[in-house]
């Protein structure tokens, strides 16, 4: 799927701007299996890279601007390096503008790029991050910046706070720009300490949209932040990452700080057992780690919704003890994820009244 999408954007490069580009990226967007809204407390996280991302298609030029074309919107913007972004507005210019800025490019700098992708927005696959990353990844190459993933990785963070105004942990980033493809990676967000694990042959994970666009800057992910954040302080904690059930007990937190960090210690273990799980090829202890952190997301830090709730319980129903299915992502909408014996998965397209989309 990568390379079609290559093609493509090379292709539509080539019509945009009247030449063949330098050179063509391509990012993915990723699926989280376990560690939800634990990055930015820094905890532990387990995401893989899916089968759609971004690819950008550049070239250098000869004028000093940044000219970009969003192929998928029939939308362009053509910019000085030295031009001040817009903070917090969300469109895509604002990430352009800001990938540039945080990249800090040489006032001189002219790059035409063309960027064309297959990830839908507001599904929790991490398009923005994919977006970000690829832009990042084209404007080092066409002007030999020397940044590697990890760098590219937190100027896509800081993009995301400083000019799109979503307080976001650095899980996203890092996954598709250092994640591999049929592999879970064990990320520490706090030290970045990274280890990858290869899934098991026989099974399978699946994507299955809900059909809700979420959107993070409606309040509600910077406000899950915000309480995370308080009840740490009250802990005495720099982060949740530190707390445990016993610190939480004996805390004065209010009964809603007191949820949101019950979610970060228990979803933080959750992470340590998927790993441990998938090394030992232990499905049936991977089913009740998704299980387990779909019910603490939906019911102590009250991010899904009642359809994303009735898909996970439909997909349970389907596969009983060959797999289990929690939303994934920030929440609020977006899509699930399914891990499940790989026989089952023909049987999980058939029954589903939607399509079920393998990442590996």
């Amino acid at each position: 799927m990568s390379e079609t999408l290559i093609h493509e954007a090379a292709r539509r490069f080539t019509a945009t701007f009247g030449d063949l580009p330098a050179g063509t990226v391509f990012v993915p967007g990723r699926v989280n299996l376990i560690g939800e809204h634990v990055d930015y407390n820094d905890g532990l996280v387990l995401p893989m890279t899916v089968r759609e991302g971004t690819a950008v298609s550049w070239a250098r030029a000869d004028h000093a601007h940044i000219s970009i074309r969003a192929a998928d919107l029939g939308e362009s913007d053509h910019f000085a390096s030295s031009e001040p972004p817009r903070p917090h507005d969300t469109s895509w210019r604002s990430y352009v503008r800001g990938m540039v800025a945080e990249l800090g490019l040489p006032a001189d700098a002219g790059v035409d790029m063309l960027v064309h992708g297959n990830l839908p927005r507001g599904s929790g696959l991490s398009s923005s991050a994919s977006f970000c990353v690829a832009l990042g990844r084209a404007l080092n190459d066409a002007l030999g910046l020397g940044l590697d993933a990890i760098s590219l990785a937190k100027a896509a963070q800081r993009t995301e706070h400083e000019w799109a105004g979503v307080a976001c942990g650095i899980m996203d980033q890092v996954a598709v720009a250092a994640g591999n493809a049929g592999r879970a990676l064990l990320l520490d967000c706090r030290d970045l300490a990274m280890q990858q694990f290869a899934l098991p042959p026989d099974w399978a994970v699946a994507i299955v949209d809900s059909g809700v666009t979420r959107g993070l800057v409606d309040g509600e992910y910077n406000s899950r932040r915000e309480q995370c954040e308080k009840a740490a302080r009250k802990l005495g904690l720099a982060s949740l990452r530190d707390a445990d059930r016993g610190s939480l007990d004996n805390a004065n937190l209010s009964a809603l700080e007191y949820k949101r960090a019950l979610h970060v210690v228990d979803e933080i273990t959750r992470v340590r057992r998927a790993s441990e799980a998938i090394a030992a090829s232990d499905l049936e202890a991977m089913t009740c780690v998704l299980r387990e952190g779909h019910v603490s997301l939906r019911d102590l830090f009250e991010v899904s919704v009642p359809l994303v709730d009735r898909l996970v319980e439909a997909v349970d129903d389907i596969l009983k003890e060959r797999g289990a299915a929690r939303m994934t992502g920030a929440g609020f909408g977006g899509s699930i994820v399914v891990v499940l014996e790989r026989a089952a998965l023909p049987e999980l397209q058939q029954a589903l009244d939607r399509p079920v989309r393998p990442v590996f």
